[in-house]
């Protein structure tokens, strides 16, 4: 057993006590409604505002049979050299564009760039490939929109969509000059690395992640598709340059290793950095652990990079 008390320093510890709080590691045995309502409650509870000068406009992407609801946010007096497009953890049944706004507001005001946010639709009402499609006619739609470059960025399940997203759509004429995948959860090999050694890590387990994968498939074991993990994608080749950061105490660092090797043997250019200490969800911390805001501003500098199209590593 992976021992904590020496991996995780106690402004980190106090978080994950803060969030336990209000979001127990049993929540998964409630019912989904119940989860749902612990889970924004949460993030209500974390919720830090938004930067100055920063506004955000709700509104829709109408799609044949139903419309994406989308929260567009802005930087008053600039004229934006990139657009972020922004998908949210949660598992796939939790979150929306509560869940992530402060996030995405301040992506917006330190980057200087247009943030979208997808509320793509939740599993199990929606099961898979619902999220994904969602996501594709989010990037249609941010294709035919705007000029400006593309970003693709997410968190946790979210950082899985924006993958599947970017393999997708490589060879669009508006493909994404970048994604940036924050703890995502890419479908890697869970017999080694941190399935094993932080398989019962604080925030995140594997009981977590198999509980989230049987709602989404609806219990199916359909894995062999890269639509739902990226990392059964056969080809790696002509992706947007990734950067992936991840957090050492969770089950799903070892994905960011292996996707960053999967494309750099492809011939393409990523970078995957492992956040010492820092435990699964820890944007919510960026405000109160060191580790966590040091970490969020390497995530902010490196999506700033990309919209430019430097490389930041």
């Amino acid at each position: 057993m992976t021992d904590y008390t020496k991996l995780i320093d106690a402004e980190t510890w106090a978080f994950i006590e803060k969030t336990n709080s209000y979001y127990p590691p049993d929540t998964i045995d409630y019912t989904i409604e119940q989860q749902r309502g612990v889970y924004n409650r949460m993030c209500r509870e974390f919720f830090a505002g938004y930067p100055e000068g920063v506004s955000a406009e709700t509104t829709t992407i109408a799609t044949p049979d139903h419309s994406i609801p989308i929260r567009i946010y802005r930087q008053a007096d600039a004229e934006p050299q990139a657009l972020v497009l922004y998908f949210h953890g949660g598992g796939f049944i939790l979150g929306g564009l509560d869940s992530h706004d402060d996030v995405c507001a301040e992506l917006c005001g330190r980057t200087g760039y247009e943030v979208v946010s997808v509320d793509y639709r939740l599993a199990p009402e929606h099961r898979h490939p619902a999220a994904f499609d969602d996501a594709m006619a989010a990037f249609g739609w941010a294709a035919s929109r705007y000029q400006v470059p593309i970003l693709l960025v997410g968190d946790s399940a979210g950082g899985n969509l924006a993958a599947a997203v970017a393999h997708t759509t490589r060879a669009h004429p508006r493909r994404a000059v970048g994604q940036l995948l924050i703890y995502p959860g890419l479908g890697g090999d869970q017999s080694k690395g941190s399935y094993v050694t932080h398989a019962e890590a604080p925030m995140l387990t594997m009981r977590d992640l198999i509980f989230y994968k049987n709602v989404r498939t609806g219990g199916e074991g359909r894995m062999v598709d890269p639509t739902i993990a990226p990392m059964l994608d056969r080809d790696f080749s002509k992706l947007p340059p990734t950067v992936v950061i991840t957090a050492e105490c969770d089950p799903l660092s070892s994905d960011g290793e292996a996707y960053r090797d999967r494309i750099l043997a492809a011939g393409g250019k990523a970078f995957w950095r492992e956040e010492a200490g820092l435990v699964h969800g820890y944007l919510r911390a960026r405000h109160t652990v060191t580790r966590a805001r040091e970490s969020f501003s390497r995530i902010v500098e490196a999506v700033w990079r990309l919209g430019r199209s430097e490389w930041p590593h």
